[in-house]
Parts: structure tokens; C-alpha cells; sequence
């Protein structure tokens, strides 16, 4: 999750007087007063800044973790429920889909409803679905629970960036920055080995139930976070319907090829969704502030970033789906034991991912991103012909190996997107990093499911996918390197900071 907020607050230290980073557009101008919010400008009062910061936390925990969970989970969820691995897929892909059609038109809404009440509505609803998997008994009624999962957590999720925006003085964005990565990534790092302890004492749906302490935490400690005005612009209600829709359809269908037994179907719902964009982009074109930020993905810094960053995420959703259930079926692990063979891949990934946060501040994002593909790449490989009996460190130091290499690509990759954009697209450009992350790991998700279904999904075939993948990313971000994509011309600068004499 990336953040941003108003670095010119007063008694700050201007963000215009820090040079832009070597591969990002200069920094806009500071916005008029008419765009600002009614919340403090610097920041939440002490001591209720930490009770909103540990609520934000909480909230951000809580969703990492039970998308985490949910993976080890599977297998023992598919024998229990008496269905094809294949099949089992979809709670993780109904989950990714619901996310990816709300997202963006949640965003929308909570800027007209309020943040602190579009927050906590979305907690409050992922907490009731998350009790109702302890009723589930059949994979229907679960994948239904699941909908409404995600539901809520794309309300909390869309907003969740605007709020700690409006937490942290300007002067402290950096270590707002800093804690949120390391929430994000030990949260991942932890999901895995929870999931597996949990599935080694007690049934499949304790596993949901885990995160439930962190919604309530945050709940309770939800009373200090801030509470910016609502505006009164109207919602784009067609907008947001077309968005969803678009989304819903061409992913949804090609899911339905996987698992249903009607391609033909499968194929007409993918081209009414494209369809539908075709006429939403169009649409979205004359819109001055889109849902789709179209406008930036015209820059061919930002679209690069963006197919980079989606078949990145693919990637590492194709290994991390896949790799339990090769670590099951191929190698007969238990619960507990491949929980802990995935978990160094995002304990690497912890430490590594804000140290690269920080250095992309000084090393073009491109040379960043293609040493990071390059190791994650090699590790992909390694994976793929690990030998026959692997022991616990042979598995480790592969997904370490791995975990590194996509910790040097995102964060730098996201920050790009965000720092080639014009200030007045912040917000959207932030949405973006969001959206290409939750459309790639569907899309990982997807294409796992279609493997099984082909019964190579538990072997080597999906890291070897994924190297592929890697290897796409990794030259989209090297050719970020070209000084005529990542240096703007003249006009475009203009465009992006309209003040002159602002350096």
C-alpha cells in the first residue's frame, strides 16, 4: 500500500526543494486551498495519532493476513469439502476478483460518504462474513462468504491510504512510509506460518478466524482516526458500474473457462467485458478527474511501470498458489511444514523491500527493477528443478532468493508510478499501484487454477511460468532506462508542475 500526502505543510520542509528522483517527473506545485481537506494539515494531535496509527495497522493486518492464510488452507479445504483442487482455487480468485471491481469506485464513494465511516464499515463487514465461514459447509456458500469478505475489505482498503495521509504530520511521512511497509510485509510473513499452525491443531475454519482479533483491535481503536469532511461532488454511479463490470466480466470469464464446461460462454463474457472498457476508457477520456486514470498511463513511464508491476504480481501469485500444493501432493508435507517453507520469502522480502524504498531515492527505479527481476528470475528457476527429496533449507533459501528479488522491484516500481504523476493525481495515481497489484495476483490466481486444471499445476510448471513473467518485468523496467521515456520533455514537465522557479 503506498501513501501520500501534502509535504508543504507549514513549518515543513517544502517537497519541491528536494530534486526529483532520477527516473521521476518533477513534483508539482502545492495544491490550491480549494482542494485541500478540512483535517488538520499537520497531522493527527498526540497521543490520538498512535491510537490511529495502531488502527490502521490493525486494518491493514488483518487483510494481509487472511488473504495469506487462505492459501495454505486450501488442500485441507478441498478434502473436507469433497472438491477438485482446481475448484478449491476459487476462494482465493472470488476474493482478488471482488477486490479488483471494487476498488477504484470505493475510492470514489468514501471521498463523498466520509473516510473514517467508509473504514469502519468495511471492517465491520469483513468481520460477520469472517463468522460466518465457521457455518460453511460446501464450497458455494463459502466462495458467497468470501464475496462479502471482500467486500468489505475493499472498502477499508480503498480508503486506508487517505487516512494515514491525513494521520501523520508531513514532516513524519517518511516513517509513516517506513511502518506501513514493514506492517505489509511482516503481516505476509507471518500469514503463512499462522495458517499452518492453526490448520495443525484445529479445523480449516479457525484459519479465517485468525485475523478477527486484529479487526477488532482495530475497531475499538478506529475512534481516533481522522475524520476529514466529505465532499459534496456528486458519484459517479455509471462510472463506477462500467469499472466494475469491466473488470467483473473479462476476469470472472476467464475463470469460468477454468472451471466451467462452456467456452463458448466463457469466451462471450470476456468480450462483453472488454466491450464495456472499450466504451468506459472512451468515456473515461473526457473525464476530468476519471476513475480510471487514463490520462496517466498515457505517459509511457507510467504504462511501462504498470505492465511491469502486473506481470510482476502474477508472478509471484503463480509460486505462491501453486507451491503448496506441490509441497503437499509432490513432496507430502504437512500444514505446518510448508507454511514454513513459504514464510522466508516474506520475511526476506521485510527487509529487504524498505531498503529499496529508501535507495530508489538515488538509483533509477529501471535499474532497480531489473536487478530484482533478474534474481527473482533465477530463483524462479531454481525452484522449478529443485531436486527430488528437498529438505526444509533447500525450499528456504529458493523462496528467500525469491522474496528478495521482488522486494527490489515493487517498492521502487510503485513509487515511480506515483512520483511520475502530476500532484493533483496522487490519489490516482496511489489507486493505480493498488489496482495492478490485485489484477495481477487474480490473474496469478487464474492462471493457477487453469494448471491444475491441466494437471501441471503441482509440479514445476508454475515457477517456470513465472520466470517468464519475471523476465517481461524485468525488461519493461530496463527500458524505463531510455532517457527519452524517463525524463519528460518540457511540456510534459510544464504540465506536472505549472509553478516556475520550483526546483
Amino acid at each position: 500500500m503506498m501513501v501520500f500526502c501534502d509535504t508543504n505543510a507549514p513549518g515543513t520542509t517544502p517537497a519541491a526543494a528536494r530534486p526529483p528522483a532520477q527516473d521521476e517527473a518533477p513534483i508539482a506545485a502545492p495544491p490550491s486551498p480549494a482542494m485541500t481537506t478540512t483535517a488538520a494539515p499537520d497531522g493527527l494531535p498526540l497521543p490520538r495519532r498512535y491510537a490511529a496509527i495502531a488502527s490502521l495497522c490493525f486494518g491493514t493486518a488483518l487483510v494481509i493476513i487472511d488473504g495469506g492464510v487462505a492459501n495454505v488452507a486450501l488442500p485441507t479445504i478441498a478434502r473436507d469439502l469433497h472438491v477438485g483442487s482446481s475448484s478449491v482455487v476459487a476462494i482465493v480468485t472470488v476474493y482478488q476478483l471482488m477486490l479488483v471491481m471494487l476498488m477504484l469506485p470505493f475510492a470514489g464513494l468514501g471521498d463523498r460518504i466520509g473516510l473514517k465511516r467508509m473504514y469502519q464499515l468495511g471492517q465491520l463487514i469483513f468481520t460477520v462474513a469472517t463468522l460466518l465461514c465457521f457455518f460453511a459447509k460446501s464450497l458455494p456458500f463459502l466462495l458467497v462468504v468470501r464475496a462479502v469478505q471482500a467486500i468489505g475489505a475493499a472498502g477499508a482498503l480503498a480508503v486506508a491510504s487517505s487516512l494515514i495521509r491525513q494521520t501523520y504530520p508531513a514532516a513524519q511521512l517518511g516513517r509513516g512510509l517506513g511502518v506501513n511497509s514493514v506492517v505489509v510485509a511482516s503481516s505476509a510473513a507471518a500469514a503463512p506460518t499462522i495458517g499452518g499452525l492453526v490448520l495443525s491443531v484445529a479445523p480449516w475454519p479457525w484459519v479465517f478466524a485468525s485475523a478477527i482479533p486484529f479487526a477488532v483491535a482495530s475497531l475499538v481503536l478506529g475512534r481516533a482516526l481522522p475524520d476529514p469532511a466529505p465532499n459534496d461532488r456528486p458519484f459517479d454511479v455509471t462510472g463506477a458500474v462500467m469499472c466494475a463490470a469491466m473488470f467483473g466480466l473479462v476476469i470472472g470469464g476467464a475463470e469460468s473457462a477454468v472451471h466451467g464446461d462452456s467456452p463458448v460462454v466463457s469466451v462471450a463474457i470476456v468480450l462483453l467485458g472488454l466491450m464495456i472498457g472499450r466504451i468506459y476508457v472512451r468515456r473515461e477520456r473526457t473525464n476530468a478527474q476519471p476513475i480510471l486514470p487514463v490520462d496517466l498511463l498515457s505517459r509511457p513511464v507510467i504504462a511501462l511501470s504498470t505492465i511491469g508491476g502486473f506481470t510482476a504480481f502474477t508472478a509471484s501469485m503463480t509460486l505462491l498458489l501453486s507451491t503448496p500444493f506441490r509441497l503437499t501432493h509432490e513432496y507430502g508435507m504437512t500444514a505446518a511444514a510448508v507454511g514454513a517453507a513459504i514464510a522466508p520469502w516474506p520475511l526476506t522480502n521485510m527487509i529487504v523491500a524498505p531498503l529499496m524504498g529508501w535507495l530508489s531515492d538515488r538509483v533509477p527505479a529501471g535499474l532497480l527493477g531489473g536487478i530484482g527481476m533478474a534474481i527473482s528470475g533465477t530463483a524462479l528457476l531454481l525452484i522449478g528443478f529443485m531436486p527430488p527429496d528437498p529438505s526444509w533449507f533447500d525450499i528456504a533459501w529458493r523462496m528467500s532468493l525469491c522474496g528478495a528479488g521482488f522486494g527490489t522491484f515493487l517498492p521502487p516500481n510503485a513509487r515511480l508510478i506515483i512520483g511520475s504523476a502530476p500532484r493533483e493525481r496522487a490519489a490516482a495515481a496511489g489507486g493505480l499501484v493498488s489496482t495492478v497489484r490485485l489484477v495481477g495476483q487474480t490473474t496469478g490466481a487464474t492462471l493457477v487454477a487453469a494448471l491444475l486444471a491441466l494437471n501441471v499445476g503441482a509440479g514445476a510448471t508454475p515457477a517456470l511460468v513465472a520466470a517468464g513473467l519475471a523476465l517481461v518485468a524485468g525488461l519493461c523496467s530496463l527500458a524505463r532506462l531510455r532517457p527519452s521515456i524517463r525524463d519528460p520533455h518540457r511540456d510534459e514537465a510544464d504540465d506536472v508542475q505549472p509553478a516556475a522557479g520550483v526546483r
